[in-house]
């Protein structure tokens, strides 16, 4: 977060629109865009540092049928090769099977609401997709990234460990989580943002019924971070962008300039995530998945641009394409404005713009 200045967003723009580079800057280990400067740890996210069994405020709904269940809300769990990823299992009231989500967040030190607490970003608006979801008769599961409330655990050790396939690998598990699960007849996987690029990974990987990306980028984050730097002196500019030229090709980068900037972005720390990171194209990834995609993007997103879905789009032609009017990053309504984007980024009370959810239902009922 500490970038915003440097980076020279607009200042029309709300002061939370965070960029890619902004999270690489602040974010603890294993979080969206980066990693951090330090260990994580478990009150980094704003998440339940103790996530036990603590009961559910969701109002129980009444089954659809004499012996089902009311829908549930419960914490649910998997395992990566170094500890325990925690997340959330939401099922409507029914007996089934049910359709079932994967909900995989974007970037920065984001937990299983899509809040950063720390930072005073806390729009809630995964926990209020799943209940949408919910409200639809589509199970959700969202979770806490590796290294972030509840998913300490299953962080590497050190940020150099920290690869970008790592955030697909974990949302891979909750797909075979669902998929072993009796209660749901098919998995769609749900990305935002940076979960967008992620869940196109997934998608090569494990089988899948639907992929949705919101508000995902279109190019290469090399492209996105060379856009985001313009604003740089001429001198510190050029040498961000042979940084990125070496990166690119895969080789380390041992002369960092001492400046806040420069180590934010490229401490030798978060040059392998940032590394394995640049391999990835979205257009091209998403050409490869070969489930039904939906692509949702609005038009007063300031951290992804409709370019980026039409991007995309031009990669897919059979994918659908949604344009969702006055809908913000945080899938809120807002307009432009500095005071309508920061509410839209930390009133959990504004809803999720009900287009989003036709969309996915949509694109469900067609798998």
């Amino acid at each position: 977060m500490s970038l915003r200045s440097v980076l020279v967003v607009p200042a029309r723009r709300a002061a939370l629109a965070v960029s890619c580079a902004a999270a690489l800057a602040s974010s603890p280990l294993c979080a969206g865009c980066g990693a951090g400067e330090r260990a994580s740890s478990a009150g980094g996210s704003g998440a339940l540092p103790d996530d036990t069994d603590v009961p559910d405020t969701e109002t129980p709904t009444t089954p659809d049928a004499p012996g089902c269940p009311a829908a549930s809300s419960a914490r649910t769990t998997v395992e990566n090769a170094r500890g325990t990823l925690v997340g959330r299992l939401v099922v409507p009231a029914g007996c089934g099977p049910f359709p079932a989500v994967v909900i995989i967040p974007g970037s920065g030190p984001t937990d299983r609401d899509g809040n950063h607490v720390a930072a005073g970003v806390e729009p809630d608006t995964y926990k209020l997709l799943a209940e949408g979801l919910r409200d639809r008769g589509i199970a959700s599961i969202r979770y806490d990234k590796a290294g972030i409330g509840a998913s300490v655990s299953a962080a590497p050790r050190t940020e150099q460990e920290m690869l970008f396939e790592m955030g697909a690998d974990d949302a891979g598990l909750w797909v075979k989580k669902l998929r072993a699960d009796g209660r749901f007849a098919t998995i769609t996987v749900v990305g935002h943002s940076e979960g967008s690029l992620l869940g196109m990974l997934v998608a090569r990987e494990t089988e899948i019924d639907g992929f949705v990306s919101i508000a995902g980028a279109g190019r290469p984050i090399g492209d996105v971070l060379r856009d985001q730097l313009k604003g740089l002196p001429d001198e510190d500019r050029e040498k961000a962008n042979a940084i990125l030229d070496q990166l690119e090709a895969g080789e380390l980068v041992t002369d960092i300039p001492q400046s806040q900037v420069f180590m934010s972005l490229f401490r030798p720390s978060v040059q392998p995530f940032v590394i394995s990171w640049m391999k990835h194209d979205p257009a091209v990834e998403l050409a490869a998945v070969t489930a039904p995609i939906l692509l949702l993007q609005g038009t007063t997103d300031l951290q992804t641009k409709v370019e980026d879905a039409e991007r995309l789009a031009g990669a897919r032609p059979d994918a659908t394409l949604v344009i969702v009017e006055g809908m913000s990053h945080t899938l809120k309504e807002a307009t432009l404005s500095n005071a309508s984007q920061t509410d839209a980024y930390t009133d959990p009370s504004l809803p999720v713009v009900p287009r989003v959810f036709e969309a996915i239902e949509a694109l469900i009922r067609e798998e």
